[in-house]
């Protein structure tokens, strides 16, 4: 539980009465995380384009062709 909850009673309290609900939600992220990942596998990484070492719309100065 949360460090807090020793701090300040009221949060203890509250605890007793509605329960942990920071706790219950994070409980439900988890699982739908697990969830969506079982349905909805990571994508393949792309893989890197390949670099040209020359352009054929260079010419010999540098200068693009107009």
């Amino acid at each position: 539980m949360w460090a807090a909850q020793h701090e300040a009673p009221i949060y203890s309290r509250l605890i007793q009465e509605r329960g942990d609900i920071p706790a219950q939600v994070r409980a439900v992220a988890e699982q739908t995380l697990r969830d969506l990942e079982r349905v909805m596998p990571a994508p393949l990484p792309r893989a890197m384009p390949t670099q040209q070492t020359h352009s054929p719309a260079l010419n010999s100065g540098g200068q693009g062709s107009l």
